[in-house]
């Protein structure tokens, strides 16, 4: 409205001028007019141009986040007053926006704070941007600017975090004032701002893992006791029946004379038990030797379809004769291993064993291997089968040395495979219903 109005009031003045051009008598009258018009087009242009002004202060607010000033000016006319409304509306929306974030994040930090896992999260050049109370306690340090100033508390330790990627895990063994920590290390990585973010979770599993030890140890020493036993018991058994044959209980001595044919076909009956339970207890003994001398690999790449054709190649006539239905699949075609070829093929063979096992009393028994690359870019093969699956009371026991369900076996392939995987620095799992059959995964 007032704009109209400043319209008609500058007409009005441009036809006085024009009026009075040519009238020499209203010199001044004229004079006057075109001072009072150059003043009245001034006014107009700074009333059109205070919007655009506002909405240059209003956009330069916003990005500098400063919502402190808001559009309270009146008297400018309705239209300015509607504007100056929606612009202290959208100030007041960006303060609450701003405000829920700001809520949020105090949250999440609070969170990060007071989670017992120790939390690092840095730059790919080495700045650190976030790290909670748990690594300071974890680490006994105070301030940490740069993962390179962890060399004061382990030499290892900043390499060991700057190599992480997305989806590694690892195990770091560091003494911090005498006192042993085993760091279980994961990491992932995000985007901020343009700005990419590795974070690493630091655990210490110290006390966890002496727990594991002593219990594999106790399960260990109890499987030992059991077999070393079962050989023992026998042999101390016939050689004191031998004793009570060749000895004079009244002299003490060895007495000849008095033993009978069945007498010395029974003591040649008992040396041969010795004989074949000394041999099989020696036999027990190589093979935990064996267990424990696994050779380093020899790393080098090749084809995993190769490997499933050494394996199928030897064991065609066991699925022959057992009439068992055998799949091997790769994604993609080509697919490269990089690993040891020997060490491998006696985890994959022991697997594939395993699964003849299972399945061989099926009425339409079938095994499954499919090797692909996981959403880490990390090489997985599975061996399936439709067995009747692992017991729920065996699942926890199963990869423990010498431990066996089956009545032949030594009960070391699975304990085997396991070493192996981890000189690879891979692991091998596995899920079974009872009934339904088994997934065994090895994970490069």
């Amino acid at each position: 409205m007032q704009i109209v109005l400043r319209v008609l009031l500058l007409a009005a003045t441009l036809f006085g001028i024009s009026w009075l051009y040519d009238k020499e008598q209203f010199l001044v009258s004229l004079f006057i007019l075109v001072l009072l018009a150059l003043l009245q087009t001034i006014s107009l242009i700074f009333y059109a141009e205070r919007t655009n002004k506002r909405l240059a202060k209003f956009f330069e607010s916003i990005r500098h986040a400063d919502f402190t000033s808001s559009q309270a000016e009146k008297g400018l006319g309705r239209s300015f007053d509607d504007l100056s409304k929606e612009f202290n509306q959208i100030i007041q929306e960006f303060k609450k926006n701003r405000s829920e974030k700001e809520e949020h994040f105090n949250y999440l930090l609070t969170v990060v704070q007071h989670v017992s896992i120790g939390i690092i999260v840095f730059r790919h050049d080495g700045k650190v941007d976030v790290f909670n109370n748990a690594i300071k306690k974890l680490l006994r340090v105070n301030h940490l600017r740069y993962i390179s100033e962890l060399s004061a508390v382990n030499e290892d330790l900043p390499e060991q975090m700057m190599k992480l990627k997305a989806g590694d895990k690892s195990l770091l063994k560091i003494f911090i004032e005498g006192e042993i920590i085993q760091l279980s290390i994961n990491a992932t990585e995000f985007k901020m701002r343009g700005e990419a973010y590795v974070l690493v979770s630091l655990q210490n599993i110290h006390s966890e893992l002496e727990e594991k030890e002593i219990e594999s140890w106790q399960r260990l020493i109890r499987v030992l006791t059991h077999e070393i036993m079962n050989s023992i018991t026998p042999i101390s058994s016939l050689a004191a029946t031998i004793q009570e044959m060749l000895v004079d209980p009244e002299t003490d001595k060895i007495n000849l004379s008095k033993l009978e044919e069945e007498d010395l076909e029974s003591i040649h009956s008992a040396m041969a038990t010795i004989e074949s339970r000394s041999r099989g207890l020696l036999n027990f003994v190589e093979i935990y030797r064996n267990l424990t001398r696994i050779p380093k690999p020899n790393f080098r790449h090749f084809r995993v379809q190769e490997l499933f054709d050494r394996a199928h190649e030897l064991l065609k006539p066991k699925f022959d004769q057992l009439k068992i239905q055998c799949s091997c699949k790769v994604f993609p075609d080509d697919l490269m291993l990089l690993a040891d070829p020997d060490l491998i093929d006696q985890v994959v063979i022991n697997l594939m064993l395993n699964a003849i096992d299972a399945v061989k009393e099926q009425p339409e028994p079938r095994i499954s291997i499919v090797a692909s690359t996981n959403l880490n870019d990390r090489i997985t093969i599975d061996f399936a089968d439709n067995g009747h699956g692992i017991k729920p009371d065996l699942m926890d026991k199963i990869f423990m040395p010498f431990f066996t369900s089956k009545k032949e076996g030594s009960g070391i392939g699975l304990s085997l495979s396991r070493q192996i995987m981890q000189m690879h620095k891979g692991a091998i799992s596995f899920k079974s219903k009872s009934g339904e059959g088994t997934v065994f995964t090895l994970t490069f």
